[in-house]
């Protein structure tokens, strides 16, 4: 299997405290994470970095210049305890597609719902995901995501730390694969806590994230 998992589009890196997060992502891997944008009505943002090819990473945290929203923020960032790689995200060539597909072998990824964030230049993205409560609660099986006419957040010149490996522990990693296959995403699962790790190439050698 390679490196970077066949139409992964990003990683998710959830924190409750974002600027400490990115600092401490920027002392680790000699790499400094370049600003998103805001979700404006969620109360988050996020910091970036490419993780070769289109696939990146996000950084996301509670944002301090927005007030706090009305239901719980995305990744429920203000329930963790610390910075944690909390799920992953693949671009399926067809999400309505895969949607479907994964529907009719048993496993349904969520409804799909518009999101959108300001990029600090002003550009606005704006892109479809899978989100809902059917989603595996592990994190570990992707959701879906379709950028549409969005410029891709890798198509910004992001700083590059190159994706060596991502890997997951689950207690039945039977029923994960399981899982895996229904969306049509690939993912090396051995049996432990639930758990989502990666290892990144940096000009400090490689640094593990879980």
């Amino acid at each position: 299997m390679n490196a970077i998992p066949a139409h992964l589009d990003h990683l998710v890196l959830a924190t409750p405290e974002l600027a400490a997060t990115v600092a401490d992502f920027a002392r680790r891997t000699g790499v400094t994470p370049a600003p998103g944008g805001a979700h404006v009505g969620f109360g988050t943002r996020n910091h970036l970095v490419s993780l070769g090819g289109s696939s990146y990473l996000e950084i996301i945290g509670p944002d301090p210049e927005q007030s706090g929203p009305e239901g719980p923020r995305p990744f429920d960032v203000d329930e963790l305890a610390s910075a944690r790689t909390v799920t992953w995200a693949i671009s399926p060539p067809d999400l309505d597609a895969a949607v479907a597909a994964a529907r009719a072998r048993g496993y349904d990824p969520g409804p799909v719902r518009p999101m959108s964030r300001r990029r600090p230049d002003g550009t606005l993205l704006e892109w479809r995901l899978t989100d809902g409560d059917t989603a595996h609660p592990s994190g570990l099986v992707p959701f879906l995501i379709d950028w549409g006419s969005s410029a891709h957040p890798t198509a910004t010149g992001l700083p590059v730390t190159p994706l060596l490996r991502l890997s997951a522990t689950a207690p039945d990693p039977d029923e994960i694969r399981r899982l895996l296959s229904a969306v049509g995403a690939e993912l090396v699962v051995t049996e432990g806590p639930v758990a989502l790790s990666f290892t990144v190439d940096t000009p400090r050698g490689p640094v593990t994230f879980g």
